[in-house]
Parts: structure tokens; C-alpha cells; sequence
């Protein structure tokens, strides 16, 4: 079975990332060897590698897979860095960008599925993702700065407090804008100027906590 799931991935990679513009060999790679199936529920395998968002416990979704890698492709990560990631979700990315960076710091603010995330992560071998129970929106100041920030759900506007977080030279990708409609950009500092780039339009889930919406606005998402 599990030269069926490899099969899968890698048709993954060339139908769903390669031919939308996912160029950067490492985020293919990774793609090609994480298990997304073993990150969504199992009624739910059967899809695990098609090209959408599958739904998990507590409201929560996984981001569909070219979401996923678009946003790693976009962070320029290396291979020394440290990684914040703001909502864990199911762990899937997370457990993407452990492949490409050194240590992967992601917060949940759900404790019932921070536990099941962390349990499943620890079972298969990822050792550089420190998994937090808490509200993230604001960042993760203890572990700060870090070279790359990841906001995988909808926020109205990014906080100073979380900008401040990033070394000099990093990036952070997020989806900003209304609860219907989004702009993933990248912010990249430059010391206490900032270089934006607009990526795509987006719709994510919405950022619940102090640094996004105190309540999740009624919306449809793709995002984790």
C-alpha cells in the first residue's frame, strides 16, 4: 500500500504543483515524501492527494496541497532557519516545512487537536516542530525571531507585534484582507523598511484571537 500512497504524491507533484508553477526542488521533494493521508481523517483518505482542502475536527480544514507548497515556495526558506507557524491545523504543513528548514515552532490554539497533532507528529519522526497550545495570532515571542513566518488562515491586518518577531532578512507569507476575500502577499525586512509582494487571491479560514477576529466571521475557506 505504501508504493500506492508514493504513486499518488508523486502524481500530486507533477498533475497539481509542478504544471500551476511549484519550480523549487526542495518544496517538490518534500511534497513528494510527507503523508498527507495520514493527516486527514481516515474517511477521508481516499482524497488525501486530490487538489482540495478536506475537512478535520473543530471547524478546522487542511489546506489543499498546491496551497500548501505555494506558500513554502514562497517563504525562500533554507535549510538553518527557524520556522513560526501561526495554527497548526492538522500538521501537515508543518510537518512540510520540517523537511526544509531546522526547527518548526507551530501554535494551536484547539488543545484537543494540538494533542492528537502532537501525538501523530511525534510518531512519525519529526523532531524540529515544537507544537504550542495557545493563541498564536500575536506570534510566539519566547522563540523569537524567526527567519520565516507562516499565517495559514485569513487576517484583517498583521500586528506589529508579530512583524517584530522576524530577523532581519525574513519573510512572512499570509493571507490579509476581508473574511470572504484575500490577498496571500509576502512581507520581507529589510532592517525597518519592508518589501511586499503580492502573490494570488486567496480565501482562507478566518485568524481567530487578539491578533485577528475576536469570533470566526461566517465564511467558506480553502485554507488550514
Amino acid at each position: 500500500m505504501s508504493d500506492v500512497w508514493q504513486q499518488q504524491r508523486q502524481r500530486m507533484v507533477d498533475e497539481q504543483l509542478i504544471t500551476r508553477g511549484i519550480h523549487d526542488q526542495r518544496v517538490l521533494a518534500a511534497m513528494a515524501h510527507v503523508p498527507r493521508h495520514l493527516f486527514v481523517p481516515e474517511a477521508a483518505q481516499a482524497q488525501a492527494y486530490s487538489d482540495q482542502a478536506l475537512p478535520l475536527t473543530l471547524g478546522q480544514t487542511i489546506s489543499q496541497p498546491y496551497i500548501v507548497a505555494l506558500m513554502a515556495q514562497e517563504l525562500l526558506l533554507n535549510p538553518h532557519e527557524q520556522l513560526l507557524e501561526i495554527g497548526a491545523g492538522s500538521g501537515y504543513a508543518a510537518a512540510v516545512f520540517a523537511e526544509l528548514v531546522s526547527k518548526v515552532v507551530t501554535i494551536e490554539r484547539h488543545q484537543a487537536l494540538a494533542k492528537q497533532t502532537y501525538a501523530l507528529l511525534h510518531d512519525l519522526g519529526y523532531r524540529n516542530i515544537e507544537l504550542i497550545w495557545g493563541d498564536g495570532s500575536l506570534g510566539y515571542l519566547a522563540a523569537a525571531p524567526y527567519h520565516a513566518i507562516s499565517i495559514p488562515a485569513a487576517t484583517p491586518q498583521l500586528a506589529q507585534t508579530l512583524l517584530s518577531q522576524l530577523h532581519d532578512g525574513g519573510r512572512l507569507v499570509a493571507p490579509v484582507g476581508e473574511a470572504h476575500d484575500q490577498r496571500l502577499i509576502r512581507l520581507q525586512r529589510h532592517g525597518q523598511d519592508w518589501q511586499k509582494t503580492s502573490i494570488s487571491n486567496v480565501r482562507f479560514v478566518p485568524l481567530i484571537g487578539a491578533g485577528g477576529w475576536e469570533q470566526a466571521p461566517k465564511t467558506t475557506a480553502e485554507g488550514e
